[in-house]
Order: structure tokens, then sequence, then C-alpha cells
């Protein structure tokens, strides 16, 4: 007698798997268009919560095992191009409030740093202007301890807001987001949902000067209309990534459609046809060509999540 054949039961979609939420919940969602390079594959499932409330429910209620991730803007992200495994978590609208009170700001973690900026010029708030170099949002920028001319969130940082794993409120102080050189020592999978910041007295007339000055100096230095990231990677203690790379002969150098931008070495750029692995693999070249040069190991300041695309490996072994 001949055994059964087995049972064919299709694997049920993740999203059939979560929790109910009062956000959105989409399989399968496009995330190319969502960040400043334009390239990547899908999340297996993107969620956009309704509110904190919202959030910290669905994330008391998902499966242990499924992976949860979170973007903001995505304006210093490279998603691979196989996609997102599991959850991507998108702050929108309900997490974009800014409010002055004092000499403080209180900014909901998908706030734009422009946008922090601007509210507290308006405040006569001093000291908040180099958020207005910051391509980001505030929840990125205190993840990354985000900086631009000469200061960086640390300077500025009161108290942060963020939920963990189990969908747990946790109030932060400085001490405790415990803020380094493009580093945060907050665990990688709590979600920041808000921040409160502090500057000092000024004239809104005065900042507003200082913010033209930083737009300017960023427009000349910067690839700003282009398919590109932030910075690619941290400079090293005492030198600048830029030289490095323009030192190692990179300028200008491609692989596929990624380039490392002329205009300033440590921008790369999707000249239109890149995938995800052309940048990052430019990336990783570039690392070894400034290590065999300098022996200095450059470290990614842009942040690359996902898997490659089957068949592909992630270039490079190197955090």
């Amino acid at each position: 007698m001949t055994a059964a054949a087995p049972m064919h039961h299709h694997e049920p979609h993740l999203i059939d798997r979560l929790p109910a939420v009062r956000g959105r919940l989409t399989a399968n969602a496009p995330l190319a268009n969502v960040t400043w390079f334009r390239v990547g594959g899908p999340a297996e499932v993107m969620f956009k919560p309704a509110d904190a409330d919202d959030l910290a429910a669905f994330l008391a209620g998902c499966p242990a095992d499924v992976p949860v991730t979170v973007i903001g803007v995505a304006s210093n992200l490279l998603v691979r191009d196989g996609g997102v495994p599991g959850v991507v978590v998108r702050l929108g609208r309900a997490f974009a409030d800014v409010a002055a009170d004092g000499l403080e700001i209180r900014a909901g973690a998908a706030a734009l740093d422009l946008n922090v900026a601007v509210a507290a010029r308006d405040a006569g708030i001093a000291g908040l202007e180099f958020l207005s170099g910051i391509p980001g949002t505030i929840g990125g920028a205190i993840r990354m301890n985000g900086g631009a001319y000469g200061r960086e969130l640390s300077d500025v940082a009161v108290s942060a807001t963020a939920l963990d794993r189990q969908g747990r409120a946790h109030v932060l102080d400085r001490d405790a987001l415990g803020l380094t050189y493009r580093h945060c020592a907050v665990p990688e999978d709590w979600i920041f949902t808000g921040a409160i910041l502090r500057g000092h007295p000024g004239d809104p007339h005065e900042i507003g000067g200082r913010m033209h000055e930083i737009a300017s100096a960023r427009a000349d230095s910067q690839p700003v209309r282009a398919r590109t990231g932030g910075s690619t990677f941290a400079n090293p203690p005492g030198e600048k990534a830029w030289a490095l790379i323009d030192r190692a002969g990179c300028r200008g150098l491609m692989i596929g459609g990624a380039q490392v931008s002329e205009k300033h070495c440590n921008f790369l750029l999707n000249l239109g046809s890149a995938t995800a692995d052309d940048l990052e693999s430019l990336g990783e070249e570039v690392r070894r060509r400034v290590y065999e040069t300098s022996g200095i190991e450059l470290r990614w300041e842009i942040r690359r999540i996902g898997v490659p695309a089957p068949g592909k490996t992630i270039p490079g072994s190197t955090p």
C-alpha cells in the first residue's frame, strides 16, 4: 500500500499572525519609493500606527519571533533588494507634533528635524539651528545622535520616550540615552516616540539668519537634489571621511548605477539605475580602498536593513 501524498498547506502570510490595530497594516509594501536612494525591496508587512497607544498595543501582541524595524523619512537608510522580513513600522503624522514651552521643544519622533528648528526659531529658542541641516526626523536624530555644523543632539537633548519590544513605555533622560558620536546606547529594537530638546534664549531674526547660512552651506557642499542618503560614513577620530575617500582615489568611482559623488565624496548617488546591491558594494569598495591607503576602517553611518536579492550575498562582511 502506498503512503498518502503529503498534504500541501500554504504558509499563512505574516499579516495573519499579527494583532488587530487601529492604524494600517499592509502586506508586501514597497519601500523604494519611501527612501531617498529610491532602491530596495518591499517590507513583508508595513505598519503605520494610529498613535503611540496603537503602537504599544501592537508591540505587546506581536509574536516574539517577528522582527520589527522602525523607519522615519528614510533619508539615511539603504533598504536591500530582497526587502525587509517582518514588520516595518513607519511613524506618520500622529508622531509629528512639535510644540514649544519656554526654552524647551517637545517633538514627536516623526517630526522633521527642519520643522523642529523652525519651531525653535519662531519661539526665540536658539541652539537648535543645526537641526535644519539634518535631512531626517527627530527619532532618527536621537537614534544616531545626529549632528551637523559643530553641534549634535546630545548638546540639546533633555529626554526621550521610547517603547520597548513588549510595548512598555520608557522615559530616558540624557544620561540614559548614552549618546556618543553617531551612536545611542538604547537597545536597537526600542522605538522612539518623541523627545524633549532644550535651547537658550535667542532672537528669531538672528536664529533665522543662522539657519539660512546652514542651508547655503549645505547646498554648496552636498548633493541635495540627487538620489542620495545622508553622509555615508562616520568621521573617524581626528579625520574627515570625505578626505580619506578622496585620497584613496574614490571620487566619482562607479559600480553599476551607483557613484561616489564628485561634489562631496562622503555621499553615494543613485544615478538612476542603481540597485541597493550596487550602492552597498560601492560603499564596501570605498571602505576597502580607504583601509588599503590609510589603515583606517570607515564605519557606515547609513543604516542598511533587509536582505539581499535571492542569490546575492551582502557585500563585505564588516559592520
